[in-house]
């Protein structure tokens, strides 16, 4: 073999690598993002027993970071960030309120609503929420994949409906399931509410994961092998 087959194909080799990693999910701004936050809140919490008003405010110091640093140094919105310090300061206004027990479990519904909302008005924006979760496991860091969903997003209506819908869909089952714990805590015993309120987020988690894959994920992966399809033509 030459020397210029052997540069040639290093080169091609390096390419298709860095096209791969290009293509890697990206599951870095999830973590920082969500997983930090909320797992420093638990940490702090039941870990160092902290109070839930200390542990709110010292897992909100990383989103509240993030999101300055996205506004001043990159000049966008951090979506995820923004969400989360959102969610984190409800949560802190909400751990002042104390005394009726009623109000005490409606409380509870307050950061779930807060997500609900962000999510919905993400989708109102054109900038879906919940793509940033579910990108990744669609694309599972294959480049040709990643290009499919580019060409798709830019091109196809169907396609951005799609994406939409899927966040659309967790949007309205966060906030439903936060006025039914609302609409419960006044008008259920006590004593049934608090038992009640965690079956009502375990089926609404379920209901929202069965129908946004049925109604979102789907149909765009389906599209995208359609599309890798016709580009292997």
């Amino acid at each position: 073999m030459s020397i210029t087959a052997i540069e040639t194909s290093t080169e091609a080799t390096a390419a298709a690598a860095t096209g791969t990693a290009a293509a890697r999910p990206s599951f870095l701004p999830l973590i920082l993002d969500v997983a930090v936050p909320v797992g420093a809140y638990y940490l702090l919490k039941n870990g160092f027993g902290m109070s839930t008003m200390a542990a709110l405010g010292w897992s909100t110091v990383v989103p509240a970071v993030r999101t300055v640093w996205s506004a001043v140094k990159e000049r966008k919105v951090n979506a995820l960030a923004g969400l989360i310090l959102f969610v984190n300061v409800v949560a802190l206004a909400l751990s002042l309120v104390a005394g009726d027990p009623r109000l005490m479990l409606a409380k509870d519904s307050g950061a779930g609503s807060a997500i609900g909302i962000g999510i919905l008005v993400s989708v109102k924006l054109g900038k879906p929420m919940m793509t940033a979760g579910m990108k990744p496991f669609l694309i599972k860091g294959d480049a040709a994949k990643n290009a499919a969903w580019d060409r798709l997003i830019a091109t196809s209506p169907r396609f951005r409906k799609a994406e939409r819908t899927f966040s659309l869909i967790w949007g309205v089952a966060l906030l439903g399931e936060c006025v039914l714990r609302v609409v419960g805590a006044y008008t259920l015993p006590i004593d049934t509410m608090v038992g009640l309120g965690t079956v009502v987020m375990i089926t609404t988690m379920v209901l929202a994961f069965l129908v946004s894959g049925r109604f979102g994920v789907v149909p765009m992966e389906k599209m995208l092998e359609a599309e890798l399809a016709e580009q292997a033509k």
